[in-house]
């Protein structure tokens, strides 16, 4: 077994792939519409999906807006540089709510940015040194 994808819904499909694919680099996989369902799924990550986990972007054609659940937490990805990936964000756009820098209770690098649905994206800057 693997994890497979994260799956969220979104009001607004093209800005929210525009949001992962220019902020995050990500590359859209693949994109489907149900007319029977009256619904696109959208797929994006970092690598095929036979061997990566992706992301998927599902959008309701009759919904426009979601209230973000009490559940919810965020997806994180990896970054080699917290900083200077907030600071690209910020210039493309983005909106980061949390600045890079040490977590509370620990010395790892993180940061918080919300997408264009107000869902929290978890930048984790992992050490490459050996």
């Amino acid at each position: 077994m693997r994890f497979l994808h994260t799956m969220l819904r979104v009001g607004n499909l093209d800005a929210s792939i525009a949001f992962y694919t220019d902020i995050f680099d990500m590359q859209l996989l693949r994109k489907s519409d149900y007319p029977d369902g009256r619904f696109t799924l959208a797929f994006l990550g970092y690598g095929d999906e036979s061997e990566n986990t992706v992301l998927e972007l599902t959008h309701n054609w009759d919904t426009d807006h979601y209230n973000i659940g009490d559940g919810y937490g965020h997806i994180a990805i990896a970054v080699d540089d917290a900083y200077q990936a907030c600071e690209k964000i910020k210039q493309q756009g983005g909106n980061v709510v949390r600045e890079a820098g040490p977590m509370q209770h620990g010395s790892t690098v993180i940061a918080f940015v919300e997408d264009p649905d107000g869902y929290k994206v978890e930048l984790i800057q992992i050490s490459t040194a050996s």
